[in-house]
């Protein structure tokens, strides 16, 4: 049987974070630049939104729920990410 805590919030079910379309709050998108990705996760670990996908050989920002926080940008040891302005915006 899993414990159940009175305190779970949706970091109890990472889908539970994915329920409302936040794409269109942001003033800047992150952009990977593939080649300098290491595949190495620290984005995908640290995305407060939990938005980060695993493409296979780099991550990258489901845009549909990105905010454009940029800390993925901010994590990134390879700097493979950078936050450009959003069109429009």
């Amino acid at each position: 049987m899993r414990f159940r805590s009175p305190f779970e919030g949706a970091w109890a079910d990472p889908d539970a974070l994915l329920v409302i379309r936040t794409g269109d709050w942001r003033l800047e998108r992150p952009v990977v630049r593939e080649a300098r990705c290491s595949h190495c996760g620290l984005c995908w670990l640290w995305c407060p939104n939990n938005c980060i996908r695993d493409r296979g050989t780099h991550f990258a920002a489901d845009l549909t729920y990105c905010k454009g926080c940029g800390l993925c940008a901010r994590v990134c040891p390879a700097a493979a990410i950078v936050m450009r302005e959003e069109d429009g915006a």
